[in-house]
């Protein structure tokens, strides 16, 4: 057998070199007769078959790890592949290899060479969300310090940046607590709102969606008030 072609033989298929140490592998396993062990033709076919999604690579730099991750996550899903990145004994051999397959295709060239010696989906995601969550972790946990409240021009666009936040946080490993999310809507409220600071507080809100209801409630009243008031000045004019 004659192997080392084997990757570029797969090139104009989208399998590039960099899967390789894949394909070596499942072909030394059928050499060695072990092909019950890795179910090759199959993972071969699927390598085949496989169509890269319409979204960017994971980059080395890790600064789309998240979107990445999130991608991933939901095309294993949709395959019934998920728990191929949770469990170590969970699924086939030949399930294994397709998740592990799913996961390369979605790396640049860099980050395929430089794991091309791990042969486990489970491994892979551990391995790189141990090492991007350094590089988003600390990020996430200044844009969080530095969030304000009054910063924003609508409760809405508040309500959006603080969930862009808490779930990278929460992503890596840091849930945000009720208290703590209630606490940075007052402590960083406008001064001149320090009545409406005391009466929020006063409300006795224990959830921060019960808070932003209210907030959001409260911001289209007072916009109505300012419609009508300013259709009231229209008609004086007139």
């Amino acid at each position: 057998m004659i192997v080392e072609p084997v990757p570029t033989l797969f090139a104009h298929k989208g399998i590039g070199r960099a899967d390789g140490g894949l394909i070596l592998l499942c072909c030394s396993a059928y050499k060695e007769g072990r092909s019950e062990c890795f179910g090759w033709q199959t993972v071969l076919l699927q390598m085949l078959r496989f169509q890269p999604m319409d979204y960017d690579t994971l980059d080395i730099s890790g600064e789309n790890y998240l979107r990445w991750a999130i991608n991933i996550s939901v095309i294993l899903t949709i395959e019934g592949l998920s728990e191929c990145i949770i469990k170590d004994d969970h699924g086939t051999e030949n399930e294994k290899y397709k998740a592990l397959t799913v996961m390369r295709h979605h790396l640049n060239v860099e980050l395929r060479n430089q794991y091309q010696g791990i042969q486990s989906s489970r491994c892979l995601w551990t391995e790189l969300k141990s090492k991007y969550t350094k590089v988003i972790l600390p990020k996430a946990r200044h844009e969080w310090m530095s969030l304000s409240f009054r910063d924003f021009g609508s409760v809405e666009k508040y309500n959006y940046a603080l969930s862009k936040v808490a779930h990278t946080l929460m992503f890596c490993g840091e849930k945000l607590t009720e208290e703590e999310l209630l606490e940075k809507v007052f402590s960083t409220a406008d001064p001149k709102d320090l009545f409406l600071q005391l009466t929020y507080r006063d409300k006795g809100f224990t959830t921060y969606n019960d808070l932003f209801l209210y907030l959001s409630q409260n911001e289209q009243m007072n916009q109505m008030k300012d419609d009508m008031s300013g259709y009231e000045a229209d008609s004086d004019d007139e």
